[in-house]
């Protein structure tokens, strides 16, 4: 999926899943918050037309009982006395559901349809309400049956107008339209805003990683935050280095092997040619000496190969011990014994004083001869004509430690960390493939030790090689 098209649609879920959400929730609190304005004015309206229902009972009951003032005369000024007759209507409905006086001291319309009449008749509590249109006006009646038996009055009526409440009621239910837009608005920009802030960074280092796969080490990202993708392109960058690095040290390697292949390979062709050319009777101190040199560097292809098998094996989890109790101590005087005769023709010291202890541990005889000469072997390797070679065996709290130490060349502060690592060559001008310590190291962990170097340039290293005692 191109680039482009994958942000539109990592945008397009994103706004679906909290845009939409947003919406629903904005549309549902709109819709609240228009309920509950219409039903606050509402009751509103209808509590205050019951309160002045209660005021006119009240008033009514103690004219029916002064025998000294007429009851119709005091309905009549009560009705067209209203005191809130500038807010709602009052009318006095009689016992043939006909208007008989009314606040606004209009003439009464007789035959009126009154739902709220029908309804307080038939009501327990004597009380009916109706709220709708009457010709194009709306408005809110309340009819209370009288508690008064007289033929002249059956209940009294108030009308209030819900054409003011219903105005604001709108005007706040717009006012909640608008703030609910506001809010919507403001998420749907923030949303994309942060969106972006997201997908051009994952843009660009998706385009990075494909600079990267496609083989380019040295491009790089910017961090602009130090957030979680600040920390993803801190991350890519740092696996590009590593990559680099890798590919350095892959190069370095193939052509190392590829010199080291070449000049044993050189050498047997060679005296075989030599040895070819001599005819049926070869000189025999020449013949031998042929036989020497392409003796030793079979056996130099044959280390190598075999370093080059047990690091694919180590690559793939196949490197497998074969776990026995032995002696380390014998394996590690064998391991010197090979070298003993190299020194002294390469005129270097070798010193080893074997041990009276034994050193019991469990684990795999030939692994550990082969840890035991591949160190050996670079501490002679790294060392010049009159340098030595010191070996040091000793018992330390429960376990067999084995310390060779060369006043060699030595590794540089800046080499030191990396000389573990697979591929890598501090020196590139002496021989070896540069894998045969990555391999040593991980036959020691496999075996439960630790293997630490310690080296100053132009002075001399020392590998020290720890076991665990059996």
């Amino acid at each position: 999926m191109p680039e482009k098209k994958r942000m539109k649609t990592i945008t397009k879920r994103w706004l679906f899943n909290s845009f939409g959400v947003m919406l629903i929730i904005v549309a549902a609190m709109v819709i609240a918050i228009s309920v509950s304005v219409r039903s606050y004015y509402y009751n509103g309206a209808r509590q205050f037309l019951l309160s002045r229902s209660d005021s006119v009972a009240t008033l009514l009951e103690s004219y029916s009982k002064d025998s000294s003032v007429d009851f119709s005369v005091q309905l009549r000024r009560l009705v067209e006395d209203y005191e809130y007759k500038d807010r709602s209507e009052l009318m006095a409905i009689d016992g043939e559901k006909n208007v008989i006086i009314t606040s606004s001291g209009f003439e009464p319309e007789q035959g009126q349809e009154m739902p709220d009449y029908d309804r307080a008749y038939s009501s327990q509590t004597g009380v009916g309400e109706f709220v709708g249109y009457v010709g194009s006006e709306k408005v809110m009646a309340v009819t209370v049956m009288s508690r008064i038996i007289s033929d002249d009055l059956s209940a009294m009526r108030y009308v209030v107008s819900l054409t003011r409440i219903d105005q604001q009621i709108r005007t706040l239910i717009l006012f909640a339209c608008l703030l609910g837009l506001a809010i919507i608005l403001f998420v749907l920009w923030s949303s994309l805003y942060f969106i972006n802030s997201i997908i051009i960074p994952i843009g660009e280092v998706g385009q990075t990683a494909k600079q990267i796969a496609q083989g380019d080490f040295e491009v790089r990202l910017t961090p602009e935050k130090e957030d979680e993708i600040g920390e993803l392109c801190a991350s890519i960058n740092n696996m590009a280095e590593e990559l680099s690095n890798a590919e350095k040290v892959k190069n370095d390697f193939i052509s190392s092997v590829s010199h080291e292949l070449r000049t044993p390979l050189t050498a047997i062709r060679g005296w075989g040619e030599t040895l070819m050319g001599m005819g049926q009777a070869p000189d025999p101190d020449t013949f031998q000496k042929g036989m020497h040199v392409i003796m030793n560097e079979t056996e130099r292809l044959s280390s190598m190969v075999e370093e080059l098998l047990d690091f694919s094996r180590m690559q793939s989890g196949r490197l497998v011990m074969e776990q026995e109790r032995l002696d380390a101590v014998a394996e590690l005087s064998d391991a010197v014994l090979i070298f003993t005769e190299r020194a002294r023709q390469e005129q270097k010291v070798l010193v080893y004083q074997e041990p009276e202890f034994f050193a019991p541990v469990l684990g795999d005889r030939n692994r550990l001869r082969q840890v035991f000469v591949n160190i050996l072997d670079n501490a002679l390797k790294y060392s010049d004509s009159g340098d030595s070679v010191t070996v040091l065996p000793e018992l330390r709290e429960g376990r067999f430690r084995v310390t060779v130490s060369d006043t060699g060349c030595g590794i540089s502060r800046e080499d030191l960390p990396m000389v573990k690592t697979r591929f890598y060559k501090g020196h590139t001008t002496r021989r070896g493939s540069g894998i045969g310590l990555a391999v040593a190291d991980e036959i020691v962990k496999m075996h439960g030790g630790t293997l630490e170097l310690d080296s100053v340039k132009d002075k001399g290293t020392s590998v020290c090689i720890t076991l665990p005692l059996a």
